[in-house]
């Protein structure tokens, strides 16, 4: 059942006094001005909802979980200090400043596993209806009023380490092997035996990596042994999977028992989820390396996360990231009033017109002045933006620009544009190290989607309770 709060106070409480004596004079202003903030009814509602619809009568049927302003203050606390959710948990029972804050006093502090499950519960949808009561706070502030808008892109690293071919059929081989001894424990030894290639996967790994370090001349020619051993571990693997499918398939391995049955479903799953994959890791190493193609197209670049893209941003010290782009787009007081995390990258100058777009759902009227990089610039672009309502489009043109829209740069309100500006990538840099946009930490794209959501309202709630004065 779904309560909205802690109801009687614990008698322990009772004896040595009110929390808030106890902590009276210790809690910093900013933690003050963030308890009240989430005191607001309409954002315990937007997790509430989502906490309903885990069962059809969650709201009245059942015990009592854990309290609505309870998950909400601890899922906040958690993303503001970047800590994991162990460190949540262990923080709160520590302290009884933090008690305090999320509300839950001298009760039992929700473990990790509990917060874990809560924060995909409240998911992606959750903490967009958070966000956009952020927004309605921050407006009934005047902290944003819409007169301008500002907007970037940047890269979201997914939790991966640096993809080589090697290294996906090595884990390829893991994952299948792992899957099969699974089936193979809940049906018994049928047909021919499974091999374990775990070992012999990893020393063709080893070879390879020793191969492309060295700098004798018959480099490509030990690479290409390297690979061709590799390849052919990695297909007699396959073919194995494929042949424990077929017998399931067949009725030729019989499982015994509901558990077995239950496992050998999971085992199945994962198999037909990976083989396509390791199939196409597969075709992409004998293409780049036997026939040097490194373009191919649509690489695996994970077989855990494979939404993955290689992104190219022009950065001297990181040339290729991996991982999702997204766009990031403020109002006034660096507040965060859209994001974005992009399936497939799109280029920039596409992103114009969806820019205003999302800046009039909020606002209901466009920017005054809108300000980007020189990679959102289009005449096109510049034309729609116009005729939306944008007064001032501050957009340097690509290459050399014409002579109009050269005396147009030169003019005192576009370079103060572009300098308002560049305040993006102090935003998105202030969101990778305090924020953690660096790195996502959550699997999937449901999961990468969660993750930047979170790190926005992060942003934007320490905008909150540091611009008002205590």
């Amino acid at each position: 059942m779904i309560t909205h709060q802690h109801g009687q106070r614990n008698l322990f409480e009772a004896v040595i006094g009110p929390l808030e004596k106890l902590v009276e004079g210790l809690v910093e202003p900013a933690l003050q001005r963030l308890d009240e903030l989430l005191a607001d009814e309409q954002l315990m509602e937007a997790v509430a909802q989502r906490m309903a619809r885990r069962r059809p009568k969650s709201r009245t049927h059942g015990r009592p979980g854990t309290p609505v302003e309870v998950a909400l203050r601890m899922l906040v606390l958690k993303r503001l200090r970047g800590w994991s959710f162990d460190e949540t948990e262990r923080e709160v029972r520590a302290s009884l400043v933090y008690r305090k804050l999320v509300r839950v006093y001298f009760e039992k502090v929700p473990d990790a596993k509990t917060l874990l499950r809560l924060s995909a519960v409240v998911g992606g949808e959750g903490v967009e209806a958070i966000h956009h009561r952020l927004l309605e706070i921050a407006r009934a502030q005047k902290l944003i009023a819409g007169r301008r808008a500002r907007v970037d892109t940047t890269v979201v690293e997914t939790d991966i380490r640096y993809p080589t071919d090697s290294r996906m059929l090595a884990d390829g081989v893991r994952v299948v092997t792992r899957a099969l001894k699974r089936i193979e424990q809940a049906t018994g030894a049928v047909g021919a035996k499974l091999r374990d290639r775990t070992r012999a996967t990893t020393h063709r790994v080893l070879e390879i990596a020793r191969a492309a370090r060295s700098r004798g001349q018959d480099v490509r020619q030990r690479l290409e042994r390297g690979y061709r051993r590799l390849l052919a571990t990695v297909r007699s693997t396959v073919r194995d999977a494929e042949r424990v499918g077929k017998e399931l398939g067949s009725g030729t391995r019989k499982v015994a028992g509901e558990r077995g049955r239950l496992i050998v479903t999971r085992a199945q799953a994962q198999l037909e989820h990976f083989l396509p994959l390791v199939h196409r890791v597969i075709a992409q190493s004998r293409a780049r390396v036997f026939k040097g193609d490194t373009h191919y197209r649509d690489k695996v670049l994970s077989l855990f996360e494979p939404h993955t893209e290689a992104i190219r941003k022009g950065k001297a010290s990181k040339p290729t990231e991996f991982g999702k782009l997204v766009k990031i787009q403020e109002a006034e007081h660096q507040i965060v009033v859209d994001y974005q995390v992009f399936e497939k990258r799109p280029e920039d100058r596409a992103l114009v017109i969806p820019t205003i777009d999302a800046h009039r759902g909020v606002f209901g009227q466009a920017p005054r002045l809108l300000a980007a990089d020189r990679g959102f610039w289009s005449a096109a672009n510049k034309r729609a933006a116009q005729q939306a309502g944008v007064k001032r489009v501050c957009i340097p043109a690509l290459g050399r620009p014409k002579a109009e829209q050269a005396a147009e740069q030169r003019q005192r309100w576009f370079r103060r544009g572009q300098r308002l500006r560049t305040g993006c990538e102090g935003r998105i840099s202030v969101l990778k190290r305090r924020d953690g946009l660096r790195r996502c930490r959550y699997r999937g794209m449901n999961g990468i989607k969660r993750w930047v959501g979170w790190g926005v309202l992060s942003n934007n709630l320490w905008v909150l309770i540091t611009a008002a004065k205590p």
